[in-house]
């Protein structure tokens, strides 16, 4: 979906919601950059189209689940016509069940613009009225408080959006312009009548894998450019390390022709061309690098292809509808099914945090190369007065204990399962504690790709007399503008915090991209 709209009164970006075409980089832009989203005049059309028939069968007192009957395990429960609007909002109270710390306000915006674009489909039977409340909250930049934990993936992420939904009735508490104040306070400053929700529409608000999906893309879009970040990192650490320019021969990756891997060969080997480093030892005595080195275009490549999959899957979900249940307009009725169940979402958002860590791990032992003379025959730890000055040494440590935490972390959620709703809803996905846990992979492998990218500009410097790769050059320059060559001692978190910076600001990869071409 392009995201070439201007809204004439803000000047702000508006992405427009509809039947399909979201992608990665528009959830980013409404999450991060605050963009606006505004409906499709054939989304307003289904919306329309569907809530007329929940109307008609409230009248026919037709049964319906969740519209005029209990919810889960109290779906034998019939429910009267002048219920209805009750029944709606007790499902936001009664599932508002979620504990721990909120998710912070891009999480939220992204988990807000993910479930105006599945009600946008117009198969949950909610009132145009309520999605442009809704969205009404996201363009003014309130921010429900949604608590991390409480959904296990199934019948929708529940809890989360329970949380959500409660402020657009004036309850609950919500962030909104740097104060986390109540509901009805946020509704009140921003200019926004609380609703009265009736049949259909607390069930509808709820139901869904907004959440995970939400976290899924931020993770994903984080991941893709960590993956081109990755490359730079090795590309320098093998030149610092006289490694080879030999396993980035294309001809090794075409006859073993995974997309992933091929790609991190020719990103790498575009770094580092024209380096006076690799020319100036090609007749040295060593056989062949380590397999750090001259595995990482296959080790970086495999974790290329698991994020391309969980970016395939996060799409198709952005774009889904996961309501229970299912109302057809086109043929006046509806089914009841399973969409909002997270397996597809846990499973390659599982698979991705296994993916980064792997990235994570090939890093820390480059790191652990790149500070021990005995592997490097550079300076310990990359500084000189060993033993007054320690350099780099607890910098490896953080690595170590970072790609240890992901370890642990990579522990697949999605294996697990407990029955809810008195065994009614007995298998569910975690799908949520997945997408929690790969999102906190993701922080922890930029921190340990930071740690590599400084330790291999710390080795670069000792290269007075050689020039390395343009793409290495060119990374070195980026990272010299923001960190000062580690002389003496000092302390390295805030090195650390401003080279992440540079990373997640893509000032480092444009350099690098300016002279070397786009990086897959």
């Amino acid at each position: 979906m392009s995201t070439d709209y201007l809204d004439e009164d803000t000047a702000m970006q508006l992405i427009p919601l509809g039947m399909d075409g979201m992608t990665i980089e528009d959830l980013v832009t409404i999450a991060r950059q605050g963009a606006s989203v505004k409906l499709t005049q054939g989304s307003e059309k289904r919306i329309l189209a569907s809530r007329k028939l929940v109307d008609q069968w409230v009248k026919q007192e037709k049964a319906v689940y969740g519209v005029t009957t209990g919810f889960g395990a109290l779906s034998d429960v019939s429910i009267s016509k002048k219920d209805t609007g009750r029944l709606q909002k007790n499902i936001l109270m009664s599932h508002a069940a979620g504990v721990g710390e909120p998710f912070d306000d891009e999480v939220v915006r992204a988990i807000m613009a993910l479930r105006i674009k599945d009600l946008a489909r117009g198969h949950s039977g909610i009132r145009l009225e309520t999605v442009c409340c809704l969205m009404d909250l996201l363009n003014k930049g309130v921010c429900p408080v949604v608590p991390q934990k409480g959904s296990v993936g199934a019948s929708g992420d529940l809890a989360p959006l329970a949380h959500l939904a409660l402020v657009l009735l004036g309850m609950g508490e919500a962030f909104y312009e740097n104060k986390r104040i109540s509901g009805a306070r946020a509704m009140k400053e921003c200019g926004i009548a609380p609703l009265q929700l009736e049949a259909a529409e607390g069930l509808a608000l709820v139901n869904g894998t907004q959440v995970m999906t939400a976290l899924g893309g931020l993770a994903v879009y984080d991941a893709v450019r960590l993956a081109k970040l990755t490359d730079i990192a090795a590309a320098m650490s093998l030149e610092v390390l006289l490694g080879s320019r030999t396993e980035f021969d294309s001809r090794i990756h075409q006859i073993r022709p995974h997309a992933g891997q091929i790609t991190a060969a020719d990103n790498m080997d575009r770094i580092v061309h024209d380096s006076e480093i690799i020319s100036s030892h090609r007749d040295c005595n060593r056989i062949q690098d380590a397999y750090t080195l001259r595995c990482s275009p296959q080790v970086h490549g495999a974790s290329r292809d698991a994020i391309a999959h969980a970016r395939r899957v996060i799409e198709i979900e952005m774009n889904a509808s996961t309501n229970n249940p299912l109302i057809f307009a086109e043929s006046g009725d509806f089914l009841l099914g399973g969409n909002f169940h997270g397996q597809p979402v846990a499973l390659a958002l599982d698979f991705l945090g296994i993916a980064i860590s792997e990235l994570a791990n090939i890093s820390e032992r480059r790191i652990e190369r790149l500070v021990n003379p005995k592997l490097s025959g550079l300076p310990a730890f990359l500084v000189k007065d060993g033993g007054l000055n320690s350099g780099f040494m607890i910098a490896q440590y953080t690595a170590a204990a970072l790609v240890s935490e992901n370890k642990v972390l990579s522990h697949p959620a999605s294996v697990d399962s407990i029955p809810t709703s008195a065994n009614k809803e007995d298998h569910v996905s975690m799908g949520t504690i997945a997408a929690r846990k790969c999102r906190d992979i993701v922080k922890n492998a930029e921190n340990v790709i930071a740690i590599e990218l400084l330790c291999g500009a710390q080795a670069m410097d000792l290269f007075t007399n050689l020039k390395p790769g343009k793409g290495s050059m060119a990374a070195y320059g980026a990272i010299r503008k923001a960190v000062a060559h580690l002389e003496t001692d000092r302390i390295l978190a805030a090195d650390i915090a401003v080279m992440r910076e540079l990373m997640q600001n893509d000032r480092l990869l444009n350099a690098v991209e300016a002279e070397v071409g786009n990086l897959k």
